[in-house]
């Protein structure tokens, strides 16, 4: 097969969405399918039968570390050059926007994912009357496709309600060669001055959409009520640093990890705190379960089900500070109830091949293609 996909971003460990688009190459290319990547950045990735193409770009005007690509007429030679079997668009931009067109016109089959509820992000900078308009463009766009994946029942249920039609399940595995238990450091905990006591951990990009402030109530509160035995950890980096570092001056920030890394932060800290309200899935929470860490989510987005399914962890009502506080705290100080959820997680993390979840796209792919 041939296989043209416009990734939007293709850089290594970006985040979730990236990851997940890495993984997919990998598996088509193991498989001997010529593969395209069209996108507006690019990570090195030589293998002879991958194709990389780098396309114009803006900064949103919001958040610049997202970008919108620009479709160019030479984007659209190489597509032809290039004589794909089936076209996946992931974003949907101007770029995604032309691309689909192409495939239209040229009568190739064409798949749409979504990874990024880029709607719900509007609310936290106060244009919350955009939304709807947002997902009414969103619906006229994905239903331009034979099939559209979600990555989570959850998202499923939510495109359809909102009238997208042809929704697909495309989940996330995970990488256990980063993500396990065996990575825990004693030295990185002493690095963070955890001897003796509780890591609460956040990783992620600082932005608005993560529901921060939830995450620094909680800390708030453990000061507020005297509890000493936790040392609240963050890894990542993003435009709220220096306001999360001025609201919680105790609090550690690793700043960006690599995967090595991560995977040893994971495993080094005890509770995984993830308030965010706008996850498609929270690749993250598969992570931090995989590494042994029981995790505390809203009940809004993705991460739910995940942590449901596992059964490895709690869920909060979204918002709400003192749920999280009081579900933190549970984890922390009831250690049968700890072990029950972490050996959940763990359990649940070895279901979540990599191998078999884009095996299951891959078929997808070749039963689009017309026989002969």
């Amino acid at each position: 097969m041939r296989i043209a996909i416009y990734a939007g971003c293709f850089k290594e460990n970006q985040d979730g969405a990236t990851k997940t688009l890495y993984k997919l190459a990998d598996a088509l290319l193991a498989e001997a399918h010529d593969t395209g990547i069209w996108a507006y950045a690019l990570s090195p990735k030589k293998h002879p039968g991958l194709m990389l193409h780098l396309l114009p770009s803006l900064p949103l005007p919001l958040y610049s570390d997202y970008r919108i690509a620009l479709p160019i007429l030479r984007t659209l030679r190489q597509l032809e050059n290039f004589r794909p079997d089936v076209i996946h668009v992931t974003v949907p931009d101007f770029a995604g926007l032309a691309i689909s067109q192409f495939a239209v016109k040229r009568r190739i089959p064409a798949i749409a994912s979504f990874h990024t509820d880029f709607a719900s992000y509007f609310k936290y900078y106060h244009l919350s009357f955009t939304v709807s308009t947002a997902w009414r463009y969103g619906v006229w766009f994905y239903n331009r496709f034979r099939w559209v994946y979600a990555p989570t029942e959850v998202m499923a249920a939510e495109l359809r309600r909102r009238g997208i039609k042809n929704v697909r399940l495309w989940s996330r595995g995970i990488d256990r060669d980063f993500f396990h238990p065996r990575f825990r450091s004693e030295d990185m905990r002493r690095d963070w001055g955890a001897d003796g006591k509780k890591v609460i951990l956040f990783a992620g990009r600082f932005a608005p959409f993560k529901d921060l402030d939830v995450f620094v109530q909680v800390y708030k509160l453990f000061n507020m009520n005297h509890l000493g035995e936790t040392v609240f950890v963050l890894a990542g980096d993003g435009p709220l640093k220096e306001k999360l570092m001025e609201e919680m001056p105790k609090a550690i920030f690793t700043g960006y990890l690599p995967p090595r890394e991560l995977g040893a932060a994971y495993a080094s800290a005890d509770v995984f705190l993830f308030p965010s309200t706008t996850e498609t899935l929270g690749n993250v929470v598969q992570e931090a379960l995989s590494s042994g860490l029981p995790a505390v989510v809203s009940d809004a987005g993705g991460c739910s089900e995940i942590v449901e399914k596992a059964d490895g962890g709690l869920v909060a009502r979204a918002g709400r500070s003192e749920d999280f506080f009081e579900y933190c705290l549970r984890l922390i100080r009831d250690e049968s109830f700890y072990l029950e959820k972490r050996e959940n997680g763990l359990k649940f993390a070895d279901t979540r091949s990599w191998e078999a979840i884009n095996q299951r796209l891959i078929s997808d792919y070749r039963t689009l293609i017309p026989p002969g």
